[in-house]
């Protein structure tokens, strides 16, 4: 499988992960990611280089998507504590696997590229948040190796359960392309 950044012209594809997730969720019994997503925020976060997508071979439709940046959702600052807002992390956000590619363990070897991704770039910590309610997620974020740290009382943050592991290289099988190519937003 090769990882590599997302360009500009994917943004019908980012878009459609979202609301087939959401669909896929919705039957689940959660209303995770029921709110579409602004577009301009996923072309943002492209242009700047932090939206990947994973391919089964070259030329293929995605599989996959993840967002890895340097910053934590602006709504949850304060669930991290000064202390751990000064540590070195990569945050993961939006990941999200085609329903054609589950049960392969797809998302758990694109945790362990952000994790790889997180050490070589010197992050102490690979961290994310899932939506609160939805403790069938936060099962699987422990499984693969996350520490719950808290969750937000406040009833108008959905997505407050924080966690984290530690950054470390690992081998997780990726033709990674992604310090290779920069994505210009093409």
């Amino acid at each position: 499988m090769i990882i590599e950044p997302a360009r500009l012209t994917d943004l019908p594809c980012l878009l459609r992960f979202r609301s087939d997730a959401a669909k896929w969720l919705a039957a689940l019994g959660t209303d995770q990611w029921s709110t579409p997503f602004p577009a301009d925020h996923i072309a943002a976060s492209v242009q700047a280089g932090e939206v990947f997508l994973i391919r089964a071979s070259e030329g293929a439709e995605p599989a996959a998507t993840v967002t890895l940046d340097h910053k934590t959702d602006p709504e949850l600052w304060d669930l991290w504590t000064p202390e751990e807002r000064a540590e070195p992390a990569l945050y993961v956000h939006k990941l999200t696997v085609d329903r054609r590619y589950a049960g392969r363990d797809l998302g758990g070897r694109i945790l362990d590229w952000a994790g790889d991704r997180a050490a070589r770039q010197g992050a102490r910590w690979l961290r994310l948040d899932a939506w609160t309610t939805n403790t069938r997620l936060h099962k699987y974020y422990v499984q693969q190796g996350f520490e719950h740290l808290r969750t937000t009382t406040d009833p108008d943050e959905v997505s407050g359960w924080i966690a984290q592991r530690p950054a470390r290289r690992v081998q997780h099988g990726f033709d990674d392309r992604t310090f290779a190519h920069r994505s210009s937003g093409q």
